[in-house]
C-alpha cells in the first residue's frame, strides 16, 4: 500500500476518499468545496480502491475455466474476494456461502426467490424497512410487520408477541441493521435469539449498518447467530456494482438457481441439467470481477482502519450535529435526538423545517451551499408516514395526488448522512446554510416541477461539460 494512504487518525480519513473537497459551482457564480452528506444513498470510492482497480485491470480476463495466466490470476482474485467478504463479516466458511450480486436489492430478491417457503409460511418484516426488504417478501409469503415507537425504534415486545401468536408459522424474520431514514440501530443479535427460540431464521439487511459498525454473524450454534446478511459495495466506498448475500450453503444447494445460463452447470443435455457447486450455482453469467475486487479491497481498508474507530468517529460527529441542529429556528429532528444516545444510531439524521417543503430545503442546500443531501421518503414510505403521524385522510390525499402525476406536496424529510470521512466542519457548513434558509436569506427564485417534485432555481444552468465530459 502506498504510504500516502496510511491512516494514523480517523480524522484524516478524507485523504482516503476520491473527490473529497472537489470544487462545485453554486448559484452566485462561485465554486465551493463540495460537502457530501448523502452517504446513506451511496458513498464515494476510496482512493485505494481506485488504485487497486487500475492495477488489476491490466490483469483482468475471464474467470473460471480459462487456461491463460490472466484468467488464472483473475479467477484467484475473484475467489479471494469471496473469502475476504466472508471473513470481514465472520461467516463460517464451512457452512456458509458468499454470493456476489449487484446490490442489496438483488440480494434480498435472490433470497426471497430461493428460500424454501411453504404455502402458509409467514415473514416478519418491520415498519422500518426499505422497500427492498419488504416488497420481495410480499410475492413469496404472508408478511406481517413489527411495530415501531414514536422515535422509530423497533418494539421487540411486539416481535415476541407476533412470534408467539404465529407459533411455528414464522419462517423468517427480516430486519434492517440500521434504518436508512432515522439511523436507528437494531439489536440484531437479540432479534436473532428471539426468532431462533420460535423456530425462525433471521436475515439482516446490512446495507446501512455495515459501513458504520462491525457486523459479526457469529458461529452457527450461537443463539444470536445471523443466518443471512445482505450488503452493498456502493454503501461501503466501492461503488462498482457489487453486493453480497451471505448465508447457509444448504439453502442454496437445494432446488434450482434463481438465474440460469452459463457458469451454473456441470452438465447439460436436452433431458438433464446438473447444477454446479456454490457460489457458482448462484452467479450465472460472466460475473462483475472488477466490482468484486473493488468491494474486497474496500473491506480490507475498513478492516485496517478498524470499524470500532469508524463507529467512535461517527458517534462523536452525530452527537455534535444533534447539539448544533436545534440552533435552527423551526427545525424539527426525527428519530433519536438525544446526543448522549448516539450509540443507538448511525450518522443518518432526518429533519424538517416548518413551512418549507423538504424538496426546497434540499435544493437550496445543493444549489447555494454546495451541500449534497437527500429529501423525500427514502424508499421507506410506510416508515416515514408513521414518523410524520399522518392521518388516514392525509395519506389518502397525497396518494391520490401521486396517482394524478402530481408530486408537488409529497410528505417527507431532508436527510443528512455521514461517512467515515465527514467532519465537524461539514456539520458547521450545513448549520450555517440552514440558518440562511431559516432567515429567508437564500438568493434563488425556485420553481417547482409538480410532476417530479423537484425545485430548481431560475437562471442557473452550469455547463456540466466544463467539469466532466466524454472527451
Amino acid at each position: 500500500m502506498s504510504e500516502q494512504y496510511r491512516l494514523n487518525r480517523i480524522e484524516d480519513a478524507r485523504e482516503l476518499v476520491a473527490g473529497a473537497g472537489t470544487l462545485v459551482p453554486v448559484l452566485d457564480g462561485q465554486q465551493v468545496p463540495y460537502v457530501n452528506l448523502d452517504n446513506a444513498a451511496s458513498t464515494p470510492a476510496l482512493r485505494e480502491v481506485l488504485e487497486t482497480l487500475n492495477d488489476f485491470m491490466g490483469w483482468y480476463a475471464s474467470v473460471h475455466r480459462g487456461t491463460g495466466f490472466k484468467s488464472r490470476l483473475s479467477t484467484q482474485a475473484y475467489d479471494e474476494a469471496h473469502a475476504i467478504t466472508g471473513r470481514f463479516f465472520k461467516a463460517n466458511p464451512a457452512t456458509n456461502t458468499v454470493i456476489f450480486v449487484r446490490n442489496t436489492t438483488e440480494a434480498v430478491n435472490r433470497l426471497a426467490n430461493r428460500f424454501p417457503f411453504g404455502p402458509d409460511d409467514v415473514v416478519l418484516s418491520s415498519f422500518q424497512e426499505h422497500h427492498s426488504n419488504d416488497l420481495p417478501w410480499r410475492r413469496r409469503a404472508k408478511v406481517d410487520y413489527i411495530a415501531v415507537n414514536d422515535r422509530g425504534a423497533l418494539e421487540l415486545d411486539d416481535l415476541e408477541r407476533k412470534l408467539r401468536r404465529r407459533d411455528g408459522k414464522v419462517r423468517l424474520v427480516t430486519v434492517t441493521g440500521a434504518s436508512n431514514v432515522t439511523g436507528c440501530v437494531n439489536l440484531i443479535h437479540d432479534i436473532a435469539r428471539l426468532a431462533h427460540r420460535w423456530g425462525a431464521q433471521v436475515m439482516v439487511d446490512g446495507a446501512q449498518l455495515a459501513p458504520h459498525r462491525a457486523i459479526d454473524m457469529r458461529p452457527d450454534d450461537d443463539p444470536g447467530h445471523i443466518d443471512y446478511l445482505t450488503v452493498s459495495g456502493h454503501k461501503m466506498y466501492a461503488p462498482f456494482g457489487t453486493g453480497a448475500l451471505i448465508g447457509p450453503a444448504a439453502t442454496f444447494l437445494q432446488g434450482d438457481p434463481d438465474l440460469v445460463g452459463g457458469g451454473v452447470v456441470e452438465l447439460v443435455t436436452h433431458d438433464q441439467v446438473v447444477w454446479t457447486g456454490l457460489p457458482d450455482k448462484e452467479e450465472a453469467g460472466s460475473p462483475n470481477v472488477p466490482g468484486a475486487v473493488a468491494m474486497a479491497r474496500a473491506l480490507l481498508v475498513l478492516d485496517r482502519i478498524g470499524m470500532a474507530a469508524v463507529a467512535r468517529h461517527e458517534a462523536e460527529l452525530t452527537a455534535y450535529a444533534l447539539r448544533r441542529l436545534p440552533e435552527i429556528p423551526g427545525l424539527t429532528l426525527f428519530g433519536e435526538t438525544d446526543p448522549t444516545r448516539v450509540r443507538d444510531r448511525v450518522g443518518v439524521i432526518p429533519f424538517a423545517m416548518n413551512g418549507l417543503p423538504h424538496g426546497l430545503v434540499a435544493a437550496i442546500l445543493g444549489y447555494e451551499g454546495g451541500i449534497g443531501v437527500r429529501s423525500g421518503c427514502f424508499c421507506a414510505h410506510p416508515y416515514v408516514l408513521r414518523l410524520l403521524r399522518l392521518s388516514a385522510a392525509e395519506s389518502a390525499r397525497y396518494q391520490a395526488a401521486i396517482m394524478r402525476g402530481d408530486r408537488s406536496d409529497i410528505p417527507g424529510f431532508v436527510r443528512a448522512s455521514f461517512g467515515l470521512y465527514s467532519t465537524p466542519a461539514d456539520v458547521d457548513r450545513l448549520v450555517e446554510m440552514l440558518l440562511v434558509i431559516a432567515r429567508g436569506e437564500f438568493k434563488g427564485t425556485y420553481r417547482l416541477d409538480a410532476h417530479t417534485g423537484a425545485f430548481t432555481p431560475e437562471g442557473h444552468n452550469p455547463d456540466t461539460a466544463t467539469y466532466w465530459n466524454w472527451d
